[in-house]
């Protein structure tokens, strides 16, 4: 499976709770934040989902908080896909803070590829079925992608 850097970014002040730590909130903003640029990297992007007239829906999420951050903290999310059915696809978000080797949070994912005109779920095509599975395969999807492959 290739290991996708999907968010870079800094924890600040007005991010954290009464406790001093980022509230939940801003964990689940940095793994949406995370999901659309790994949907990006797979040929799910914008332009396709208008042009094609298709949407993504989140339909299950789990998230395990494991240690706290605190303004300042510096993090890094890495993705990876997990599963691709033929409407659905389910990854994986890992949430660093710089220099650590064990995550401080993980998101599972399962999300559905739904027609706009139907509001139902719809096959992926083949083409991005395609471009999803070299990311199963330990690729990244495309040369010149932006994403850097590998853990912190």
């Amino acid at each position: 499976m290739a290991c996708i850097t999907t968010y870079t970014g800094r924890i600040y002040p007005g991010q954290c709770d009464q406790m001093g730590h980022m509230n939940v909130l801003w964990y689940t903003a940095k793994f949406d934040e995370a999901s659309w640029m790994f949907l990006s990297l797979m040929g799910v992007d914008p332009a396709y989902l208008r042009d094609a007239g298709r949407r993504m829906a989140a339909v299950r999420q789990t998230i395990s908080y494991l240690k706290e951050l605190f303004a300042g903290d510096t993090i890094i999310v890495n993705s990876t896909l997990d599963h691709i059915g033929t409407k659905s696809l389910r990854f994986t978000h890992r949430m660093y803070r710089e220099r650590d080797s064990d995550p401080v949070a993980v998101c599972e994912l399962t999300g559905v590829h739904l027609d706009v005109s139907t509001r139902r779920g719809c096959q992926f095509s083949a083409a991005l079925r395609g471009k999803m599975s070299r990311f199963l395969q330990g690729e990244p999807a495309a040369s010149g992608d932006t994403g850097a492959l590998g853990a912190p």
